[in-house]
């Protein structure tokens, strides 16, 4: 069976047209694109209150090592848990790890060693920390 005549040259002229450089067809960058990254859910209503005691997280490591608790592994492994709970994408795991660094990182800068004031500092974010924990799990249901 044989294809009649017009149906030939239009599969010819676009082959030469999808072949040929220059031509209006391969400069207008007719080619597959790649699928639009899948939008992030809107953050959870809590949001504000996880990335606080994300820092708080990352503070308590730093200050409870260098005054003697020796329990710095313990925040970070609170601060896994509430990653692998509250974060189901790399953005938001992303946020969340950025503020735990934060909180780490300015207090590693500002004390390098166990003074009253770092003691202080650790009374007030054990409290403030537990308060946030407490206000997500009883006004949101815990995530």
């Amino acid at each position: 069976m044989t294809r009649p005549p017009r149906i030939l040259a239009v599969v010819a002229l676009l082959a030469v047209l999808a072949l040929a450089p220059g031509t209006a067809l391969a400069q207008s960058g007719a080619r597959p694109q790649p699928p639009a990254p899948a939008q992030e859910a809107p953050p959870p209503p809590y949001e504000p209150q996880l990335l606080r005691l994300s820092e708080i997280l990352g503070a308590l490591s730093w200050l409870r090592e260098i005054c003697g608790d020796k329990d710095g592994e313990q925040w970070r492994a609170s601060m896994r848990s509430l990653m692998e709970a509250e974060a189901p994408t790399e953005a938001r795991r992303q946020r969340l790890a950025g503020a735990y660094n934060r909180g780490f990182r300015n207090y590693e800068t500002l004390h390098r060693a166990c003074t009253p004031n770092a003691q202080i500092i650790i009374e007030r974010f054990l409290d403030e920390g537990g308060k946030l924990a407490n206000e997500v799990t009883n006004r949101f249901g815990g995530g």
